[in-house]
C-alpha cells in the first residue's frame, strides 16, 4: 500500500509542480501534501483527495465525490478532502485549477485563524494576563508584538506593582511562540539584566 501512495504522491507532485514545491508527510494513516507548509491534499490508500473549497462545491456535487475517511476507534471520521477520480487526473489543467483552489482555501483559512488569535492563546499567557494587557491599552497580539516585553511589563507594572521578572520572561516567551523556559540563554540574560538593573533604580530612588 506504500508504494502505490509514493506513486500517487510522485505523480501529484509532478502534475501539480505549477503550485510549488509539494512535500508530503505521513498524517491519519496517509500523507498529506503541502506547499509552503499549507497543507491542501491528502493521499490515502493510493488515492488524491483534495480540500473541500467554495470553488470546488460545484464539481463535487455534480461528481458526487465521496470524502476521506478514516477509522477511529471502530467509527468512521470524515476528512474535508473529496476524491479526486481518473476523469480528473485525466483533465490537467482543471486538477491544477482546483488543487489551486484548495491551497488557496487553506491559507485563508489560516490568515483567518491568526487574525482571531486572543492573547490568551499564546504560551505562557493566562486569562489574568490578558485582562492585565487589555486594561494596559495592550488588546491584542499585534499590539503585543510592536510594542515588544519591556514596554508592556512597564505598562502592566503600573497596575500590578508586585509584578516580578517571570512575567517579562512570559512576555518575551509569547512574542516568540515559545514557553518561557525555552528562550534562548542570551535573550534570557539580557531580559534578567534589564529587570535588574530596573530594580536597582527604584530601590535608589527610596
Amino acid at each position: 500500500m506504500k508504494s502505490i501512495s509514493y506513486q500517487r504522491i510522485y505523480l501529484s507532485q509532478e502534475y501539480l509542480a505549477p503550485l510549488g514545491n509539494v512535500q508530503s508527510r505521513a498524517l491519519f494513516g496517509g500523507y498529506s501534501l503541502a506547499v509552503d507548509n499549507v497543507v491542501f491534499a491528502m493521499v490515502s490508500k493510493g488515492e488524491l483527495y483534495l480540500r473541500v473549497c467554495e470553488e470546488s462545491a460545484t464539481y463535487t456535487v455534480k461528481r458526487q465525490s465521496p470524502l476521506l475517511t478514516y477509522q477511529k476507534r471502530g467509527r468512521d471520521i470524515y476528512l474535508n478532502y473529496y476524491y479526486v477520480d481518473e476523469t480528473l487526473w485525466r483533465d490537467i489543467p482543471l486538477l491544477v485549477r482546483l488543487s489551486s483552489c484548495s491551497l488557496n482555501a487553506a491559507r485563508s483559512e489560516i490568515k483567518q485563524r491568526k487574525a482571531m488569535l486572543r492573547l490568551k492563546d499564546l504560551p505562557n499567557l493566562t486569562f489574568q494576563l490578558e485582562a492585565l494587557l487589555c486594561e494596559a491599552g495592550v488588546r491584542d497580539v499585534k499590539m503585543l508584538r510592536m510594542l515588544g516585553a519591556k514596554v508592556c511589563w512597564l505598562r502592566i507594572k503600573k497596575m500590578n506593582k508586585n509584578l516580578g521578572v517571570k512575567v517579562l520572561l512570559a512576555l518575551e516567551g509569547a512574542i516568540f511562540g515559545l514557553h518561557e523556559a525555552a528562550l534562548p540563554a542570551t535573550k534570557r540574560q539580557e531580559l534578567i539584566d534589564w529587570f535588574n538593573a530596573l530594580d536597582s533604580k527604584v530601590w535608589e530612588h527610596h
